[in-house]
């Protein structure tokens, strides 16, 4: 199947690789010449047979909305436009009327799988018309790693499902990531226990907590004991904050989740008010000792 894909950054670029494996006609755009088969937009939609199907894989925010509108201006009836990026859900109705307007077709889509997609395949969670997915569906079994459908990809409902599904996918992994770090800081407390790493290597095989994202701290434990290499400042893409915003929307306690997302706030905080403000408290109500910034700092 012929496919247009634009942007072609650290997704993008191995999604286009993982589809030519697989035998598909895959032509990408990128403002990065060295990366890119076609100089423009313009040139992507004269490269492709109509009815054409473009993928944008591009930042969320205002460069997927600016590729949508060239590309509602570039492409004609009959062909279709599947945002892959992390876009929030509430921006997909628009985007599918700002197309259907010109008689092009619509679909988001969430990709999960990061830089190991290309070899293990691609979780993905779609939104749109039962037409429309079927249409593309060689594309996504391409994407989607081997084995049952079901185990890897899901038509979640209508356009915004698939993006919402994302959304709350991300926000549990905030959640699961944030479980794993606490795990490992109280194993490396415990000087009865001589090795954390080796404790999550254990507990990749046979165990309840095995994941993927436990695999992965235990190689980050392995490339670098006690994880000195890096700053516990982390940020946040944007999925959980709508995640927690939603909930607050639908009235779901997400405690795990919300906890998680402002435990990155705070790793961005080198002394944090609040817990000054706290030490302060404590002094003055009950006495309690505060440690205190000398003149010198």
């Amino acid at each position: 199947m012929q496919l247009g894909l634009v942007g072609l950054g650290k997704m993008g670029f191995n999604m286009r690789e993982r589809l030519r494996h697989g035998g598909h006609d895959v032509v990408g755009y990128d403002p990065r010449p060295e990366v890119s088969d076609v100089p423009s937009l313009g040139a992507l939609a004269e490269a492709l047979s109509a009815p054409r199907v473009v993928w944008v894989m591009v930042p969320s925010g205002p460069v997927t909305h600016d590729t949508i509108v060239s590309l509602a201006d570039t492409l004609g009836t009959g062909d279709l436009v599947i945002d892959g990026g992390n876009s929030r859900f509430t921006e997909d109705g628009p985007h599918a009327k700002l197309l259907g307007n010109k008689g092009i077709g619509f679909i988001d889509a969430g990709v999960s799988g990061g830089i190991w997609g290309l070899a293990e395949g691609y979780g993905l969670m779609v939104g749109g018309d039962d037409t429309d997915i079927e249409r593309v569906m060689p594309i996504f079994d391409t994407l989607r790693p081997p084995g049952d459908r079901a185990d890897g990809f899901v038509h979640a409902g209508p356009v915004g499902a698939g993006h919402f599904a994302k959304m709350v996918h991300n926000g549990v992994e905030y959640a699961l990531m944030t479980a794993y770090g606490e795990g490992y800081e109280l194993l490396a407390a415990e000087e009865l226990i001589s090795d954390p790493q080796a404790v999550y290597q254990a507990w990749t095989n046979g165990t309840v907590v095995r994941s993927w994202l436990q695999q992965l701290l235990a190689k980050a434990l392995r490339e670098d004991p006690g994880l000195t290499e890096i700053s516990g400042y982390t940020e946040d893409s944007g999925e959980g904050r709508w995640t927690v915003e939603e909930a607050i929307r639908l009235r779901v306690p997400v405690p795990s989740i919300a906890a998680s997302l402002f435990a990155r706030f705070a790793s961005r905080q080198e002394d944090s008010p609040t817990m000054k403000a706290v030490s302060a408290l404590r002094n003055q109500f009950g006495g309690h000792a505060v440690h205190r910034i000398s003149k010198s700092g």
